[in-house]
């Protein structure tokens, strides 16, 4: 693979002559983040004349927007593009993109083991997609990652997007890390915190809202720092309550969520805004990670599991109703039993509504990936079950609270189970079944009938 000159250029006036009515398809693992860049890269398609695949077997272009916080993200791409390589065999017009953060990562290794990708791209290299897809079209496989810092013009917020629903959308407020957690990748592969000025985001939310989106998800990998590098009022700091505050003011705009905010940096500021703008959901993700102060000094998060809690306590003084979920580790590099009861401990305190649990996968180029002291996968596999044992309990308890209570709900479409159903979330970002039918985008009032733990069940009020 070559690297593109960088005089090719970015945007086009006119659509690519031979591409009009040609199928392409997105496959995208990972985040929110990654899901976001996915309908950026969907929409800049679209624009030049393409339309949606039904699957592999009837795509021009197959696009891989890939992740790589964990171990399985590597496989799944390396799997499906094992599974790729005897169909363009059959169809040498297939064009075969990678993207993302593994490719941002690991571009060398990406060429190595499937050289019948015709472009890797990495993160900040979005806005460039179409140009990348001519380039190989015309001279053949190619390869563009930038090793610099990004800047204001990585973040894609201006390029096209096909959204999967015409009610909801995400918005990126900021993108990079500067936190230095031990098992984290992102910082390498979306470079340092840079916030988009308060300006660009009302605008792209009132537009926004001008089509019809009532729900907006304001996304960066840690809020709470939002605006600290703009040096608003000659100050560095952060200016996320207030952005919240705006947003919420946006006609149109009936739920705001965000994520994810960072434990050590949430202020009580946040904390008022959410409870004092009407639009902000009563809903808090609030990574913990581990429950002991061994290892959360070993991840280099930047609190205890007393400072945490006595977070956790704050915001939920002051957002009534406030549901919680969190992530959590297990099995990082020397996590004894005591460690994880630390982590048990801290769950029973808290009584997250929910949580996203993870085995340790050390990530080539992190400090933690170093460290010695592996734990045994066994005992790994067995205190995951002793941990999603309870939280599943902790969840079923705190969905059973709510039976008989009157919520509102925002239809999300059909049940994929049951297409008598409707699939409906609550402002606490707790799933609810519907008998339907009902379009996506309506907002209801129902009645908390029946629980489970992934899900509640029930009736129009």
């Amino acid at each position: 693979m070559t690297s593109i000159p960088l005089e090719v250029p970015t945007v086009r006036a006119e659509r690519h002559p031979t591409r009009e009515g040609r199928r392409y398809l997105v496959r995208t693992f990972g985040c929110q983040m990654n899901e976001h860049d996915s309908e950026r890269i969907s929409g800049m398609l679209e624009s030049d004349g393409m339309v949606r695949a039904d699957g592999v077997d009837d795509a021009d272009v197959v696009v891989i927007n890939t992740c790589c916080v964990r171990e399985n993200a590597d496989n799944r791409l390396y799997g499906n593009l094992g599974q790729l390589k005897p169909v363009k065999d059959a169809r040498p017009g297939m064009r075969i993109m990678v993207g993302g953060c593994l490719a941002q990562k690991d571009r060398d290794l990406v060429q190595q083991k499937a050289p019948w990708v015709d472009v890797v791209f990495g993160t900040h290299n979005l806005s460039r997609a179409l140009a990348l897809l001519d380039y190989a079209e015309e001279w053949g496989p190619i390869t563009e990652i930038h090793d610099e810092t990004a800047s204001i013009d990585s973040i894609p917020s201006t390029l096209p997007v096909r959204r999967e629903v015409d009610h909801s959308a995400w918005v990126t407020i900021m993108i990079g890390c500067d936190n230095a957690c031990t098992f984290c990748i992102v910082p390498q592969v979306r470079g340092r915190e840079i916030s988009r000025r308060p300006g660009d985001v009302i605008r792209e939310v009132t537009r926004l809202a001008g089509d019809g989106v009532s729900e907006v998800t304001l996304l960066g990998q840690n809020v709470n720092s939002y605006g600290r590098d703009l040096g608003i009022d000659g100050r560095r700091r952060p200016v996320f309550a207030e952005l919240l505050r705006r947003v919420g003011e946006i006609e149109g705009i009936r739920r705001i969520r965000y994520t994810s905010p960072h434990p050590k940096d949430i202020k009580e500021d946040v904390a008022l805004a959410m409870a004092e703008t009407e639009a902000v959901c009563e809903h808090l993700h609030f990574p913990l990670q581990s429950g002991s102060a061994r290892i959360l000094r070993a991840m280099q998060r930047g609190y205890t599991p007393e400072r945490f809690l006595e977070k956790l306590r704050m915001v939920e003084g002051i957002v009534p109703g406030l549901a919680t979920s969190t992530d959590i580790i297990v099995g990082f590099p020397g996590e004894t039993e005591a460690d994880f009861q630390g982590t048990l401990k801290v769950v029973e305190a808290a009584r997250f509504d929910g949580a996203f649990m993870f085995v340790y996968s050390p990530r080539p180029g992190t400090r933690a990936a170093d460290m010695d002291d592996r734990v045994d996968p066994e005992v790994i596999k067995e205190r995951f079950g002793r941990l999603a044992g309870l939280q599943q309990q902790i969840t079923l308890d705190k969905n059973r609270a709510l039976i008989g209570s009157t919520v509102e709900v925002l239809v999300e479409g059909p049940s994929r189970k049951d297409p008598a159903v409707v699939t409906t979330r609550t402002r606490t970002n707790k799933v609810l079944h519907l008998s339907g039918p009902h379009p996506p985008g309506e907002y209801l009032m129902a009645v908390v009938e029946a629980a489970a733990p992934s899900h509640l069940m029930g009736r129009l009020a």
